[in-house]
């Protein structure tokens, strides 16, 4: 059983679809490393002070925790077979991150009531640019996640055909595609928040 586990995974890290995710996510890791540095470069060039981070930014970060969570449930109820599990935690990680949508919304609404708005300050831009961005690719995730839902409840309607979904080698790779795209959107928001936040402190 480990050794075909062994052979799985070293099937997964030089599967095309694997390959073309990680040069993703490497392409968004420089994009986003970039947009911290053009901050940081900003605020001391141009001597502005640095922008404080909302609260709903922290409490959207244990949003996005809980959806990493279902995620890895969603996947642990595959592996077992579980098919009231499997779909209670997919739609559990869609609900979370529609609220991701709306209190990420709620935020920007309260920061222009504040009249912190786009053009108050540089810094300020950056916070919507980077937190806009970050939105972009949770909104562009969410799709595929809905699909995995709809095609589970559609086709998980007898044991046999639980079976033969559960036996699929193609959903079990885009599976770990999701889950590993997910798991990056929350490392990437998490670091976001402790920038801003180290910024706004030193």
């Amino acid at each position: 059983m480990q050794a075909n586990q062994e052979l799985e995974d070293d099937n997964f890290m030089f599967h095309p679809g694997n390959v073309m995710l990680s040069i993703l996510l490497f392409g968004l890791s420089a994009l986003f490393l970039a947009l911290t540095v053009a901050y940081v470069y900003t605020r001391v060039t141009m001597e502005v002070p640095p922008v404080k981070l909302p609260a709903l930014f922290l409490f959207n970060t244990l949003i996005l925790l809980g959806s990493s969570y279902t995620m890895i449930q969603a996947k642990k109820c595959y592996l077992a077979d579980d098919t009231k599990g499997y779909q209670q935690n997919l739609r559990l990680t869609i609900l979370l991150s529609g609220l991701f949508m709306l209190m990420q919304l709620l935020a920007w609404t309260l920061l222009f009531n504040n009249n912190i708005q786009l053009n108050s300050s540089t810094t300020t831009a950056y916070l919507y640019v980077i937190s806009f961005v970050h939105l972009a690719h949770v909104i562009g995730g969410l799709p595929f996640l809905v699909s995995f839902y709809r095609t589970a409840k559609k086709r998980m309607v007898d044991p046999v055909t639980v079976l033969v979904y559960f036996s699929d080698p193609e959903k079990r790779l885009k599976l770990k595609l999701l889950t590993k795209y997910w798991h990056f959107l929350d490392g990437l928001w998490i670091y976001l928040v402790l920038f801003f936040g180290i910024n706004y402190l030193i």
